[in-house]
C-alpha cells in the first residue's frame, strides 16, 4: 500500500470516474487503474463497483477513502511542519466557518492575513455546524470555526471569544416599545428562527428550553434576509452582538438587548486531536484578535500563545 495509491482512491470516490480521477491526478487512467486494482489485489476487497455508472464506491470502499483521507492529511501535516520550521508563517489552510459567524470573520480575516501573512494562503467554506464538524473529523478541512454548546470527545476546542445575543424586534411587535426585553417575560409566540441546522436558538440553550407556543422557521441561513421577514411580518428573533455593527442607523433602532438571564454564545477553533500546525492556529488566533472587540475575547487568547 502506497501514499499513491491512497490518493488515486481518494480522487475516484470524489470523481465517480477513472478518467476524472487520472486527470486530476495528472497520471494515465491506465496507470490509476492498474495501482487500485493492486491495491484491491492485496487487501482481497473490491473498493470500487466498476460496473455501474458513474462509478459506485462500496461499503468496504468508502471505509477505506475515509481511513486514506486521514492518512492523506497527516502526511500533508508532516510535510508542512517540516516546511513551517524551515518557512516560517507560510502554507495553506482550509477553514470551515458556519455562516452566523463568517459575516463578521471572513472579511476582516483575508484582510488582515492579506496584509501581515501574504505567504499563508487560506481557503474559507461556508458550512451548517454539522457539516463543518464532520469533514473535520473526516480531514477534509484543516479547521473549523464555530459555536458547539457541548462537548465533543473527538475533537480539541480553543475558545476565541464569547459574544451576546440581542433581540431585533419589528415595529409591529408589542415588544417594541420596551428598552430591553426579559426572557421570562417574553412572549411565546412570533420568534422567527433559521432552519435547524445554522439555528441560533439551537446554539442558545436558554431558548431551547422556552416552551413556544408558536415559532416561525426561514428554511435558510442568511440572518439579514430572516431581519427582512420580521420587518414584514412582524414578530422578532435573536441576532448576534457582531451583526448591529454591520446595521444602517435605521435597523439599528429595532434592537434590544436581552436579560433575565443574558443570552451568550461561546465561539471558538475546532480542530482535531491529531492537528500538529500550531503556528497556523496562532496565524488565525492573531486575526480574530484584530477583528473582534478585547472584551469579548477570551482571556487565554487575549494572553497566551496556542500551545498543542
Amino acid at each position: 500500500m502506497t501514499l499513491q495509491q491512497l490518493e488515486y482512491i481518494v480522487a475516484v470516490d470524489k470523481f465517480k470516474s477513472f478518467v476524472q480521477a487520472a486527470d486530476a491526478c495528472n497520471v494515465t487512467q491506465s496507470t490509476l487503474s492498474s495501482l487500485i486494482q493492486k491495491l484491491e489485489n492485496e487487501l482481497d476487497i473490491v473498493i470500487f463497483d466498476r460496473k455501474s455508472r458513474p462509478i459506485r464506491t462500496t461499503d468496504i470502499g468508502e471505509q477505506m477513502v475515509t481511513q486514506a483521507k486521514i492518512a492523506l492529511f497527516n502526511v500533508r501535516q508532516m510535510k508542512e511542519m517540516v516546511q513551517s520550521e524551515r518557512l516560517k508563517n507560510t502554507g495553506e489552510i482550509n477553514i470551515c466557518i458556519t455562516p452566523t459567524i463568517a459575516p463578521y470573520i471572513t472579511p476582516r480575516m483575508f484582510k488582515y492575513l492579506k496584509e501581515n501573512y501574504p505567504k499563508v494562503k487560506i481557503r474559507a467554506h461556508e458550512f451548517t455546524r454539522d457539516e463543518a464538524i464532520e469533514k473535520l473529523k473526516r480531514a477534509e478541512v484543516d479547521v473549523a470555526i464555530l459555536s458547539l454548546p457541548r462537548n465533543d470527545d473527538d475533537l480539541l476546542e480553543i475558545p476565541l471569544y464569547k459574544e451576546r445575543f440581542v433581540m431585533y424586534v419589528s415595529p409591529k411587535s408589542s415588544l417594541y416599545n420596551k428598552t430591553e426585553i426579559d426572557m421570562q417575560s417574553m412572549p411565546r409566540d412570533h420568534l422567527w428562527g433559521l432552519k435547524e441546522e445554522v439555528n441560533l436558538q439551537r446554539q442558545v440553550p436558554e431558548i431551547c428550553d422556552l416552551e413556544l407556543e408558536h415559532s416561525s422557521v426561514y428554511e435558510a441561513g442568511n440572518i439579514p434576509t430572516l431581519m427582512l421577514i420580521v420587518d414584514e411580518n412582524g414578530g422578532f428573533t435573536t441576532i448576534p452582538e457582531l451583526h448591529v455593527n454591520l446595521l444602517r442607523e435605521e435597523y439599528k433602532k429595532n434592537v434590544r438587548p436581552l436579560v433575565n438571564p443574558e443570552l451568550h454564545r461561546t465561539v471558538s477553533i475546532f480542530v482535531r486531536k491529531d492537528y500538529v500546525r500550531e503556528r497556523m492556529l496562532n496565524i488565525i488566533a492573531e486575526s480574530i484578535k484584530y477583528i473582534i472587540p478585547e472584551y469579548m475575547l477570551d482571556e487565554h487568547i487575549k494572553k497566551f500563545t496556542i500551545k498543542l
